[in-house]
């Protein structure tokens, strides 16, 4: 357990529950149901299998949030997860998510979520990304750059464009699922998709990295204990946000896959990175292509700008605590943002869209990412006995089993993703592993002296 009090707040708190819950579902639904169900059909190619895996995913997602809320709301401080771990396990474990953040989970994260504006972008005006991946990309890098720039001017205003944006999202899934079903069936859709006999062999593995696409799309709702610190009211609102948002989303995702399997077969949903695109062409044509594409633009750079907003608190905290270059601790004497931390994200960011695919990406940042998840819903275990005075305004439903579930279901998908995707494993665990000697070289004797 951390010796050290918490950093002193100096970012201002902007953010109520309504502003919070936004930016739950705002971050979350960015490029994951619109571009993922390709991958994931083409791993598990079973109607019944694949809307299991959504409902899956949701689950461990929940048993995710129900838990981390009792922590964010005990330790409601701008870092989040970098906090949690700070004080449940020692400056080591925080240090080490900060660095994987640094070197791996935060670019790919942004990098992944601009790939997909910038190829609906295309798509809007009738050109194949496949065909102009440069381009694609370089729409993409300019929209990390676009979102760095509204964040350093304010998290009010980062706040409010997704706090638009979410409204529109929300109104453009609905009207794909609406019109889904209620059109449908002219268009030659039909509930047969939904058992249809297997179009490929079914195996664990793959089911398992098909999971891994699934927790991308749910991704984000631990983002905003990132920006604890901004937050009004933060052990009332914090846990609030965090379970009804996720809640919500459950809802929305398996509603939207049931929408795609409806229209489209599942064989044509393997071959469709752009599968909400393809929905609306067998609706409406070319004009319901255009709609849900803008639609799609605005959902993905309002997912890039929560984004951007929440993540480079982690680095704004760590230079606080002594464990990053002071610099990047700045405040903007005008905006009262971090703005260094926020510019090194977008150049992280800018740098990683310009040169992987959205499927290694995303791939990377979930397996980087969701162990630090488990290891900070861990931490309710280890608080609960080493701090059991500690305030708690809400207590973790389900408690001790529900965190549980989430820990084991995570360690699986790890275990899994090990053995069948066993280079690229190894490469981002090396990677993240490599902060213990950064650590114990540079930051271990400045961070006692803090």
């Amino acid at each position: 357990m951390s010796t050290v009090a918490p950093a002193p707040e100096r970012l201002p708190r902007t953010l109520g529950l309504w502003s919070s819950i936004a930016l739950v579902v705002g971050i979350t639904i960015g490029s994951g149901i619109f571009r993922s169900p390709a991958g994931i059909a083409r791993q598990a190619p079973n109607p019944l299998l694949m809307i299991g895996l959504w409902v899956g995913g949701g689950i461990i997602t929940l048993c995710g949030a129900l838990s981390l809320a009792e922590v964010a709301a005990a330790l409601p401080a701008t870092g989040g997860i970098y906090a949690y771990l700070r004080e449940a396990w020692g400056r080591r474990a925080a240090f080490l998510f900060g660095w994987a953040e640094l070197v791996l989970i935060r670019a790919s994260a942004l990098g992944g979520i601009a790939v997909v504006f910038g190829e609906y972008l295309l798509r809007s005006i009738g050109i194949d990304p496949t065909a102009h991946v440069l381009v694609a990309r370089g729409l993409s890098a300019a929209a990390i750059a676009f979102a760095a720039a509204a964040n350093i001017r304010g998290a009010n205003i980062g706040a409010l464009i997704v706090g638009i944006a979410t409204w529109a999202k929300f109104g453009a899934l609905a009207l794909l699922v609406l019109a889904s079903f209620a059109l449908g069936a002219s268009h030659g859709a039909s509930a047969s998709h939904f058992t249809a006999p297997s179009a490929g062999p079914l195996v664990i593995g793959s089911i398992g990295l098909a999971l891994v696409s699934v927790l991308w799309a749910y991704d984000g709702w631990a983002d905003l204990s990132f920006a604890s610190g901004e937050v009004k009211e933060p052990q009332r609102n914090l846990p609030r946000a965090i379970i009804f948002g996720t809640l919500a989303l459950i809802a929305l995702y398996v509603l939207t896959n049931l929408a795609y399997l409806y229209v489209l077969p599942i064989e044509a949903i393997s071959r469709s990175p752009l599968v909400a695109a393809d929905t609306m062409m067998a609706l409406f044509g070319r004009a319901g292509v255009v709609l849900v594409s803008v639609f799609v633009m605005i959902s993905s750079f309002s997912s890039l700008n929560g984004s951007m907003l929440a993540s480079p608190r982690v680095f704004f905290a760590m230079a606080d605590d002594g464990l990053l270059f002071q610099a990047i601790a700045k405040v903007h004497p005008r905006y009262k943002t971090p703005h260094v931390a926020i510019l090194l994200a977008a150049v992280l960011g800018m740098a990683l869209v310009m040169s992987r695919s959205f499927e290694r990406l995303t791939g990377t940042f979930v397996l980087a990412i969701w162990p630090f998840y488990a290891l900070g819903v861990a931490a309710i275990y280890r608080l609960r006995r080493d701090r059991p005075f500690l305030p708690r305004p809400y207590s973790a439903i389900g408690y001790p089993v529900v965190p549980a579930i989430f820990i084991l279901s995570v360690a699986a998908f790890v275990i899994n993703a090990l053995v069948n995707d066993t280079t690229n494993s190894v490469i981002t665990f090396a990677l993240i592993l490599a902060g213990l000697p950064v650590y114990e070289l540079v930051f271990a004797r400045r961070s006692r002296r803090v």
